[in-house]
C-alpha cells in the first residue's frame, strides 16, 4: 500500500470482528510508533495493551460516565445515540502515555506540548500501519482522564493521549468529507 492510499484510506473504526490482533501484527503496530518524530528524539510515549473483557468493561465504564456527563449538562444530541460498546468489541486496546518531561526544548518558550504532538504523531503512524495491515482503529478520547487514569494504573506524572482501539472492521466505515485547509501566506493577518 502506498502512503497516499493509507493516508486516503484509512478510516475511523467502531465496529470490529471478534478475530485477536496477534502479536506479530502489534510489533508492527508498536514499531511504526516508535518511528514518530519527538523533539531531541525524546520518543515521550509508552503503551498499555489491553486485551482482557474485565479492562474493557472498566474502561467502558468511564466511558459511559463521560456520556452521562455531558448528557446531563445538556450536550449535543448526538451524544445520547453514541454507544461506546466498540470498547469492550475491539479485540485490542492500546492506552497511549506519555511523558510531558520528554518535549524538548520548546518547555523553554512557551511551548509546553512537545510531547503530546510528539505522541499525536506517533498515535497516527500507529493508525496508518494498522489500516496497511487490513486492521481498523479509532483514537478514542470522549472520556475524563483523572477517572481513567487509576484504571489503567497511569501514575500522575505521565499522561493520557488517548485509547487507540483495534481490530478487523466488520463493515466498511464511511468516508466523511473533508473541508479544505485554511492557508495563510506569510502571516494570518
Amino acid at each position: 500500500m502506498d502512503l497516499w492510499e493509507a493516508i486516503s484510506g484509512r478510516r475511523s473504526v467502531r465496529d470490529f470482528l471478534p478475530d485477536p490482533v496477534s502479536e506479530d501484527e502489534l510489533r508492527h503496530l508498536l514499531e511504526a510508533l516508535a518511528w514518530a518524530p519527538s523533539p531531541l528524539n525524546q520518543q515521550p510515549w509508552s503503551v498499555v495493551a489491553i486485551t482482557d473483557p474485565a479492562q474493557k468493561k472498566a474502561i467502558r465504564q468511564v466511558a459511559e460516565e463521560a456520556r452521562a456527563l455531558v448528557l446531563s449538562l445538556g450536550g449535543p444530541s448526538w451524544v445520547g445515540k453514541y454507544s461506546p460498546a466498540f470498547l469492550e468489541q475491539a479485540p485490542l486496546l492500546l492506552a497511549v502515555i506519555y511523558d510531558p518531561a520528554k518535549g524538548g526544548l520548546g518547555i523553554n518558550f512557551n511551548q509546553p506540548h512537545g510531547a503530546l504532538a510528539a505522541t499525536a504523531a506517533g498515535v497516527q503512524n500507529l493508525l496508518l500501519a494498522a489500516h496497511a495491515l487490513g486492521l481498523g482503529g479509532v483514537w478514542f478520547t470522549f472520556f475524563d482522564p483523572a477517572r481513567m487514569r487509576p484504571v489503567l494504573g497511569v501514575p500522575e506524572w505521565l499522561e493520557l493521549a488517548g485509547i487507540v482501539c483495534l481490530g478487523r472492521p466488520a463493515k466498511p466505515s464511511p468516508v466523511l468529507p473533508r473541508k479544505p485547509v485554511t492557508v495563510h501566506r506569510q502571516r494570518m493577518a
